[in-house]
């Protein structure tokens, strides 16, 4: 399996082409921006898409979904939790003044446990409030696509409406189980692992907390 990212929009937010050569098979993930020049990766892959899957809804993890969708008509997956924010991007954007395109309604409920495929790739559903209420991890392959629960030396923010930080400590128990060598994938920064952070990440390791609103 192999993993393209695009950093993209004012956010820079790290978009993800995640594709089975074996198959030719892909999936986008979190298309948060610059829906044109994802478009052009896509086609350069030569790999057929499969759906978009969104780890969460805020407003830089959606912005390059309706040009994606105008070109293939694929399932849009989010975590039924996440429609209120996922319906009020546009509002979202207009406060922090950055362009937008609304995107389509979601096709696709995640699960918690869920399982899904990319070509002969088989992956999971980890549901991981904290971020976002809706938010997901999806893991398999020997990789996780964390969104912003999760960052190389740090965590996502739990001072946004609708964010919660007893269950974002919860949720990260949960990552931080994951096999050590597994690759994480966040929505902004540098790759990284889970048996790097386990040692260096002091909301992984024990040395920091999580401090409520």
């Amino acid at each position: 399996m192999r993993v393209e990212t695009f950093t993209v929009g004012s956010f820079q937010e790290n978009s993800y082409l995640v594709i089975d050569d074996r198959r030719q098979r892909a999936v986008m993930v979190d298309p948060g921006g610059d829906g044109d020049r994802l478009v052009n990766a896509i086609d350069r892959s030569a790999a057929k898409l499969d759906a978009i899957w969104i780890t969460h809804a805020h407003v830089d993890h959606v912005g390059g979904i309706a040009a994606i969708k105008r070109r293939w008509d694929v399932p849009i997956f989010l975590h039924p939790l996440d429609y209120r924010l996922y319906e009020a991007a546009v509002r979202q954007a207009e406060v922090y003044g950055i362009p937008f395109e609304e995107p389509p309604l979601p096709d696709k409920e995640f699960v918690d446990g869920g399982h899904l495929e990319i070509g002969e790739v088989k992956m999971e559903v980890m549901h991981a409030p904290g971020h976002s209420p809706g938010h997901v991890v999806i893991h398999g392959g020997g990789i996780a696509l964390v969104g912003d629960c999760l960052f190389a030396g740090s965590i996502g923010r739990t001072d946004l409406p609708f964010s919660n930080p007893a269950d974002l400590t919860a949720s990260l128990q949960k990552i931080a189980a994951l096999p050590p060598e597994t690759v994480v994938y966040s929505g902004h920064g540098p790759a990284t692992t889970i048996g790097e952070e386990r040692l260096s990440n002091p909301f992984l390791n024990g040395t920091a907390r999580i401090v409520g609103r």
